[in-house]
C-alpha cells in the first residue's frame, strides 16, 4: 500500500491511497474460492465452481465490487495511521464507480477534514493557585457543620407556622389513582417531609404551601408529568393521582452543639480535642488524594488559556458525542433517568446542554493545547513505550490486543495519547504554584451560657 496526501483549504487534505496490483490479484482470486465455498452452484461441489459460473449466478461484479470494498475499508484506517493523521468528522470518497481490476492498483481518493496544528503564547511554565496541603480552620470547620447536619434533631415549630420552601412537616398522605384505587407505595402516616427535596413532584409540594398545622387539602397531579423519587419508584403505574394531606405539625430543625457532649456521646470520641485532631487528618488526607487532580484540572485551564485561535466546531461536536455517549452510559448503569437527573442537579435540559457544549469546547481546547505543547516539545515515542501501553491495559493477551490495534489503524491515536500524557505531566511538574487565599473561615457553632439561655426562650414564627 502507497499513500500521498495533498493539503486542501479548511484543514482539509485529500488522501491517495493506492493497493497494488498484486494484492488485488491475491484478494481478488481469495474472494472466488471464497464464493465458491459460500454458495451452492448446481452441479458443482462445496468449493469447486470456476469463475464463469460465479459469475453468472452472482453477476459479473460481485466479486470485484466485494474485493473493492473490502480494501478500501481495511486500507483506509492503515493509511490514516500511516500518515497520521487526526480525522475529523466523516470521510468523503471521491469516485463511487470504483471498482478493483485484475493485473491493476487500486487507486482511490478521500477527502478528510483533519485537526488542524495550533500554537500556544507561551512555552514557558504555567502559574496556578491550589488551596494549603494542610486542613485549614475553614476546612475544619466547614466539616464541622457539616457533622452538625448529619446528626440533626426535630422539634415542634409553633402552631401558626406555615409550610413555605424548605419546610420540614409531620403529615398523613392518602392517594388513589384516577380509577379510584389507592395507591399504597403513597400513602403514609406521620410521615416527616422536607418542602423541595424532590421525594415528591414540584406541584405536590406547590399545594402544601401555606398550610398549618391541623389543616389539610386534596389535590390531583399527575406524578408522570414531573420527575421525582416517588414517581420514578412507581414506574410504569405513574399517572394521574388524588391526594389527602393533613398537615399534623411543622418541625424546626434543630443542630447539636459542637462540645464535649457532641465528641463523646454522639461521636464516639474521646474528647472535643481529639475529634479536632481527627477531622483535621481526615481532611488532610483528603487532600492528598485530591490536590494531584486538582492539580491537573489548573494547569490545563492555564494552558488552555494560551491556545492561539479557535479549536473548529467539528472538533468540539465530536467531543461531546463522546461526553454525552459516556453521560448516558452512567445513567444507565445507576438505573436513573434523565429527567430524574435534571431534577436532582436543579438544571433544566437547555441548561444542561449548555453545559455539555461548554465541557466539550474546553477539552477539546484543552486536548489542542497539549498537542502543541508535545510538538514544541518534539517528543518521540518508541515501539517500547507503545507495547508497554498495551501490557499496563490489563487485557489478557497485550500483544494480541496490539496486533489487532496495529491492524485497524489506531496506533496514531495511541501515540498522540502518550504524547498528551507526557505532555501533562511535565507541565504539572514545571508548575509554578501559589497557595489560594481563602475566606475567612467562621468558627462552628459551639454552646455558651448565653446561648444556652437564648435558647430557652424561642420565639413564635
Amino acid at each position: 500500500m502507497k499513500t500521498q496526501i495533498e493539503a486542501l483549504q479548511d484543514n482539509q487534505v485529500k488522501l491517495t491511497v493506492t493497493v497494488e496490483a498484486a494484492d488485488v490479484d491475491a484478494r481478488i482470486n481469495k474472494t472466488y474460492k471464497d464464493f465458491a465455498k459460500k454458495y451452492r452452484f448446481p452441479g458443482f461441489r462445496p468449493g469447486k465452481a470456476p469463475r464463469p459460473i460465479i459469475d453468472n449466478a452472482l453477476g459479473s461484479q460481485a466479486v470485484v465490487a466485494k474485493v473493492t470494498e473490502d480494501l478500501v475499508n481495511e486500507t483506509y484506517p492503515l493509511a490514516v495511521d500511516a500518515e497520521d493523521l487526526y480525522v475529523v468528522g466523516r470521510p468523503e470518497f471521491t469516485d463511487e464507480e470504483l471498482l478493483a481490476e485484475e493485473g491493476k492498483d487500486l487507486t482511490y481518493d478521500v477527502v478528510v477534514s483533519v485537526s488542524p496544528s495550533f500554537e500556544l503564547s507561551s512555552y514557558e511554565p504555567v502559574e496556578i493557585k491550589l488551596p494549603a496541603e494542610e486542613a485549614t480552620e475553614k476546612e475544619i470547620n466547614d466539616q464541622l457543620e457539616q457533622l452538625r447536619e448529619y446528626y440533626y434533631d426535630f422539634k415542634d415549630a409553633a402552631a401558626n407556622t406555615k409550610v413555605k420552601d424548605g419546610s420540614f412537616l409531620e403529615m398523613n398522605v392518602e392517594a388513589k389513582n384516577a380509577d379510584g384505587e389507592v395507591v399504597e407505595a403513597l400513602c403514609a402516616e406521620n410521615r416527616v417531609y422536607e418542602i423541595g427535596a424532590g421525594i415528591f413532584p414540584a406541584s405536590f409540594d406547590a399545594e402544601l404551601m401555606g398550610l398549618k398545622k391541623g389543616q389539610d387539602k386534596e389535590f390531583t397531579i399527575d406524578m408522570a408529568a414531573e420527575p421525582s423519587m416517588m414517581g420514578q419508584g412507581l414506574g410504569d403505574k405513574a399517572g394521574e393521582v388524588t391526594f389527602h394531606v393533613t398537615v399534623n405539625v411543622l418541625k424546626k430543625k434543630v443542630l447539636p452543639e459542637v462540645d464535649e457532649a457532641f465528641a463523646t456521646e454522639t461521636l464516639g470520641f474521646k474528647s472535643l480535642d481529639d475529634l479536632m485532631e481527627n477531622v483535621k487528618n481526615s481532611i488532610t488526607n483528603q487532600k492528598k488524594d485530591m490536590l494531584p487532580r486538582l492539580k491537573e484540572t489548573e494547569c490545563l485551564y492555564a494552558l488552555q488559556e494560551r491556545l492561539v485561535g479557535e479549536v473548529p466546531d467539528e472538533m468540539c461536536e465530536q467531543e461531546e458525542r463522546m461526553l454525552l455517549q459516556s453521560f448516558f452510559q452512567q445513567l444507565q448503569q445507576q438505573g436513573l433517568t434523565f429527567d430524574f437527573y435534571l431534577q436532582s442537579q436543579g438544571l433544566t435540559s437547555e441548561q444542561f446542554k449548555e453545559d455539555i457544549k461548554k465541557q466539550a469546547r474546553d477539552v477539546a481546547t484543552q486536548d489542542a493545547a497539549l498537542d502543541a505543547w508535545a510538538r514544541h516539545a518534539d517528543y518521540t515515542i518508541t515501539e517500547e513505550e507503545i507495547t508497554e501501553e498495551f501490557v499496563k491495559s490489563g487485557a489478557k493477551d497485550p500483544a494480541a490486543m496490539e496486533a489487532e490495534w496495529r491492524e485497524n489503524g489506531q496506533m496514531h491515536t495511541l501515540r498522540r495519547s502518550i504524547k498528551r500524557t507526557r505532555a501533562v505531566m511535565e507541565i504539572m511538574d514545571t508548575a509554578v504554584v501559589t497557595e489560594r487565599e481563602e475566606e475567612e473561615a467562621k468558627p462552628a457553632k459551639k454552646s455558651s451560657k448565653k446561648a444556652e439561655a437564648a435558647s430557652t426562650e424561642e420565639k413564635a414564627e
